[in-house]
């Protein structure tokens, strides 16, 4: 299944909204067991501990499996307080993505806020460094004093409006990551994507969810979805094979 790995500048299962406690576990587990070698977390969802229970359950390397958590600014601490608190929480000695949540949240300032992320990576708590919800007049602020580039998200169901930070991220070498992929099915159906999408699906015999992912990828951008079923991850990971169709 061709979901081929990206580097980033210096198949994924996201816990958002998946709550906490054995059940968020039992999801990560699932995910983990099935194919899924991507965590998402971060310090608003409250279930960054589950995650590292599910981790260390697995009986998977530490290196075969990547983990994302985010600064939220929770609780009102700082960057370096806070990825200390989410490494101990996930029981790792590092996460291999960590991102500012959103552009509020880098105070006092954006360049200040990033010169913290990128002392957290010079240190090895983190292997890469991004951000979330970030627009291009944020992202253009950032970059004016950067030493390293971040990763940034997409919202695929207003590409419109993203469309133009995707191809700010093409022109910088910044890798972006879809979260929310498939609000238009699981969270918004009956809007203007139903009849193309069902139309595709009918073609390539598949379900308009893999319609979708394979879409996220065909632009170029990694994928985080997420579900408590089975037979959905399973069907989440050969969406990748639409695309040599």
């Amino acid at each position: 299944m061709p979901w081929d790995p990206i580097k980033l500048n210096d198949g994924h299962f996201g816990t958002w909204k998946q709550g906490n406690g054995q059940a968020l576990i039992d999801q990560v587990d699932q995910a983990l067991s099935v194919g899924f070698s991507h965590i998402d977390t971060a310090q608003s969802y409250g279930n960054e501990a589950e995650a590292g229970v599910a981790i260390r359950e697995s009986g998977l390397a530490r290196q075969d499996i990547f983990i994302t958590t985010k600064y939220s600014g929770k609780d009102g601490l700082d960057i370096p307080t806070s990825i200390a608190n989410s490494l101990n929480n996930l029981g790792v000695s590092y996460v291999d993505l960590y991102l500012i949540h959103h552009p509020r949240l880098a105070v006092p300032d954006i360049p200040t806020a990033w010169r913290q992320m990128e002392a957290l990576k010079e240190k090895g708590l983190v292997k890469s460094i991004g951000v979330s919800n970030f627009g291009v007049t944020e992202l253009e602020i950032l970059l004016a004093s950067a030493k390293v580039k971040p990763a940034i998200l997409l919202h695929p169901y207003v590409f419109a409006k993203q469309e133009p930070i995707i191809e700010f991220g093409v022109k910088h070498n910044i890798v972006t990551e879809a979260y929310s992929a498939l609000i238009p099915i699981t969270q918004l159906p009956g809007g203007p994507l139903d009849k193309p999408l069902n139309e595709i699906a009918t073609r390539l015999n598949a379900a308009p969810d893999q319609v979708i992912l394979a879409w996220v990828k065909a632009k170029g951008a990694v994928v985080v979805t997420t579900s408590s079923k089975k037979s959905r991850l399973e069907g989440y990971l050969s969406a990748a094979d639409l695309g040599t169709k």
